[in-house]
């Protein structure tokens, strides 16, 4: 029995020529980047002979057997489906075929070396000075893929997105670490000019808060004088000393005129001495030390109080009974002689000088005392006034103990040989 051409496939590959069948095709990389998938097949259905359908395919009936009388004509029905079933088995393997050997294509060759890679492997080298690292290393591969297969996106293990973030962050981590340490290495290499450098700005800033504060004090009105206030007065009127310091008012307190001020206040023969203090920013403070009356000088029908430098402090209608009156004769206020006498009242202890009615002396070295009882003192000169002083409180408690109410006289010129004389 005759079988159509077509459904022996093993026969027919048997019997085909050894110049047809295909050399084992060699492993290549790609060379350039490859154009779109449907292009490129258009191009290899185009380049290959064996897959196309255009060339007639020899359908010449196999000898049918001796045995088969019976068999088909080549017109029949049955050849026609049996040559076309063999034309679409060629088409299908032939497809196949191509399609396998596009993936062989997309399969890298570990023996081929791309041009480009090499290139930019260059370039990075170049870049990194030579180093490599395992990032690098797995950035090419990825990178290689995707030059090979432009249009695919590749997904990167995640591993290697781990490796990459610890190894950013340890670069970051290296980086910080240097920076301190040479921070800290220019600090302590330039510690001595940081030094200098401290000093002279401090003398400087020092210099010219000074200069600043001066400048302020003397001639800015911040510091101008505008309040005088005025202690311990009792006789002095303390209005009128204020008044007659008040054209100092508005001047700077470094500026004060302390001339004018010592006139102002030598018009006050009441007031012995004064001392200023400046308390800033605007107040001038005066205290004054008034005098001291201690005896009484009689002027016609009253009495002046003069303090020891013959000043006359006040006057009365009578004398003070704890005042003593001095009788200058016609010695006048302020003489030495007169001086002598204040300067022994002075002396005089609280308990003797409250019984001292009168003092008198004619000249510096024989001044007398004359007390309540009627008693008088050879007191001489105002020398070792203290020591005369002592004897005669001593002398006389001794004698008001012994003969209270018997008037005496007592000599203390020598003060080492007191003498307590009756009044004969």
């Amino acid at each position: 029995m005759k079988r159509p051409e077509g459904f022996d496939e093993g026969a027919a590959r048997q019997d085909a020529p050894a110049e047809a069948t295909e050399a084992p095709r060699q492993r290549r990389g790609p060379s350039k980047p490859r154009l779109p998938f449907r292009g490129r097949a258009a191009d290899e259905r185009e380049a290959r002979p064996a897959s196309d359908p255009d060339v007639p395919v020899d359908e010449t009936p196999e000898p049918t057997p001796a045995h088969e009388p019976d068999a088909d004509t080549p017109g029949s029905p049955r050849d026609r489906v049996g040559a076309f079933a063999g034309a679409a088995g060629r088409r299908f393997g032939a497809g196949f075929g191509a399609v396998a050997d596009r993936l062989r294509e997309y399969t890298p060759n570990e023996d081929h070396r791309d041009p480009e890679a090499d290139r930019r492997e260059a370039e990075r080298r170049a870049v990194t000075g030579g180093a490599t690292d395992h990032d690098a290393t797995v950035t090419d591969v990825l990178d290689a893929g995707g030059t090979s297969r432009p249009h695919h996106h590749v997904e990167v293990p995640i591993g290697a997105r781990v490796r990459a973030a610890e190894t950013a962050r340890e670069a970051r981590v290296a980086k910080r670490r240097r920076r301190l340490l040479e921070r800290a290495e220019v600090r302590r290499f330039t510690r001595r000019s940081r030094h200098r450098r401290a000093a002279w700005t401090t003398a400087a800033g020092v210099v010219v808060v000074l200069g600043v504060s001066i400048l302020v004090a003397v001639y800015s009105p911040l510091m101008a004088l505008r309040t005088i206030e005025v202690q311990g007065t009792n006789r002095v009127d303390e209005t009128a000393l204020r008044q007659a310091l008040s054209d100092q008012i508005g001047t700077p307190l470094a500026r004060l005129d302390f001339d004018a001020i010592k006139r102002d206040v030598a018009g006050f023969p009441l007031i012995e001495s004064y001392v200023t203090e400046e308390a800033p920013p605007h107040t001038l403070v005066v205290t004054v030390t008034e005098r001291t009356p201690v005896v009484a000088v009689r002027s016609g029908t009253t009495f002046d109080l003069v303090d020891p430098a013959g000043i006359v402090v006040q006057s009365s209608p009578k004398r003070p009974a704890s005042m003593p009156l001095a009788d200058i004769a016609r010695a006048r206020l302020g003489s030495s002689s007169f001086r002598t006498m204040t300067e022994v009242v002075l002396a005089l202890p609280s308990t003797v000088r409250s019984q001292v009615t009168r003092v008198a002396g004619s000249t510096a070295d024989d001044v007398t005392l004359t007390l309540e009882d009627g008693s008088t003192v050879v007191w001489g000169n105002p020398d070792e006034s203290e020591a005369k002083a002592a004897l005669l409180a001593a002398l006389v408690k001794d004698h008001g103990a012994r003969n209270p109410g018997v008037v005496v006289e007592y000599d203390v010129s020598s003060p080492d040989n007191g003498v307590i004389r009756a009044e004969g």
